[in-house]
């Protein structure tokens, strides 16, 4: 990472950088290479960026937005958070294959939290995790806050969703492919 403010003290006190403290983080390059270590899956309440540090686990969203809400406390303004729509199929998220190809999609857009750090793409989401797997199959990209990885993100997933049956004239219904994605999202959590 090329940005020098990622290595800073944290010299400022708030909830998350608090937590991050707790745990021996005393900067963002720490805390990234900590989240990036956390098991992938769902907090107990998905608009509590504290569990990610107490239950020690998250997705891409929970991951995200808690080391977007530390920058913001470290009044550090070069991170940005960004949610993205994308293909997810069987080649560009392993594990999902069989749900897929079982409904007889080639794909379903799938709602994914990065951050963008003064220009440079960053994936927590795993320790694996790198946007190459889908950056040719992205939809939609937008920078949102925080506090919009809760609502605003499932609602405008869910908007995308709705438009692409009408838009490439499926026969299930949005209550079957919200099902399946489910399912795929659940056998991530398995890997």
């Amino acid at each position: 990472m090329k940005s020098a403010f990622i290595q800073n003290t944290f010299n400022r006190k708030g909830q998350l950088s608090q937590l991050a403290l707790d745990n021996g983080l005393s900067n963002l390059e720490m805390c990234m290479a900590y989240l990036r270590k956390l098991p992938y899956g769902r907090n107990t309440h998905r608009d509590d960026l504290r569990l990610v540090f107490t239950e020690k686990k998250g997705t891409c969203s929970s991951k995200h937005a808690a080391l977007k809400s530390i920058a913001i406390e470290q009044e550090i303004y070069e991170v940005r958070l960004i949610l993205c729509i994308y293909k997810m199929n069987a080649q560009n998220t392993p594990g999902i294959g069989p749900h897929i190809r079982d409904a007889g999609l080639e794909y379903i857009p799938e709602a994914h939290c990065y951050l963008d750090f003064d220009g440079e793409k960053i994936d927590l989401t795993t320790p694996n995790a790198s946007l190459a797997h889908i950056e040719n199959d992205i939809l939609h990209e937008e920078i949102i806050s925080p506090e919009q990885v809760n609502i605003y993100k499932v609602n405008t997933h869910k908007a995308l969703v709705e438009n692409w049956l009408v838009t490439e004239q499926l026969e299930q219904s949005f209550e079957e492919v919200w099902a399946i994605r489910e399912r795929c999202i659940a056998s991530l959590s398995t890997l």
